[in-house]
């Protein structure tokens, strides 16, 4: 019973609104397919659950902080606002919520 209210807890942390989601859309459309559309720099690809995982397990704001700081891991590198300096935080936060949802 109590892994269900914190399973059923983490999935709700992860859900995002209508327009949040056509906002992560149109900066993944704009900016972050040309990695997570490929692969590229050992990236996570658009929809891969079992790539996206490990990551996810991580939380929402170690995810976020990632997108907008830059990381390099073991597998791979994320430039800080995938090399887009001139994107708004939130404008990541939104794609990365929308990478998010589809990867679940």
């Amino acid at each position: 019973m109590k892994k269900s209210i914190i399973a059923a807890a983490v999935v709700a942390a992860f859900m995002i609104s209508g327009q949040a989601m056509a906002d992560g859309k149109a900066t993944y459309d704009s900016a972050c397919f040309a990695c997570h559309a490929t692969g590229a720099a050992g990236s996570p690809k658009f929809g891969d659950k079992a790539a996206w995982a490990p990551r996810i397990a991580k939380g929402m704001d170690m995810l976020k902080r990632h997108a907008i700081e830059g990381f390099k891991g073991d597998t791979g590198f994320m430039p800080a606002k995938g090399g887009r300096a001139d994107l708004a935080d939130a404008d990541v936060d939104a794609a990365v919520e929308y990478m998010i949802s589809s990867s679940q």
